[in-house]
């Protein structure tokens, strides 16, 4: 079997520090920072690590245009890993309350069935632009 190979997830967003920050606080990353060039609120850039070095890094990049469309990548937090019932919706909705203090938008709750686990679809501070809410409709 090949060595694992190290790699991060790069996002194009508006505000980079913004939507780095606000994943930060969710994973219990740390913002990466360059002792010689401070990262202020309008930086082009922002970096997330995985404090513990197992997490992949998160690079979040300044792009001129608005998003458009809904991404192709998104970040499944499993808040209820494990759980079943009524303690899955109670756990998923306390991770739904948390992320919300963070500024994320509560977009769909979808309930179990035959098939398929509870899941409760967020919306990141990145994701709650007009174009998204003009195209999906307000959460």
């Amino acid at each position: 079997m090949p060595p694992v190979t190290p790699f991060q997830v790069t996002f194009g967003c508006v505000q980079p520090v913004r939507v780095g920050r606000f994943w930060c606080e969710v994973l219990g990353y740390v913002e990466e920072v360059d002792p010689d060039e401070p990262l202020l609120d309008d930086s082009p850039w922002a970096a997330c690590v995985d404090p513990t070095g197992v997490g992949p890094r998160l690079f979040f990049q300044r792009v001129p245009e608005g998003k458009v469309v809904k991404n192709r990548v998104h970040l499944d937090v499993r808040a209820g890993a494990g759980l079943v019932g009524e303690e899955r919706l109670a756990k998923l909705n306390a991770e739904g309350d948390r992320l919300e203090a963070l500024g994320a938008t509560r977009f769909q709750l979808q309930r179990a069935d035959e098939e398929n686990e509870s899941c409760l679809t967020m919306l990141d501070i990145g994701a709650t632009s007009s174009a998204w809410t003009e195209r999906y409709g307000a959460a």
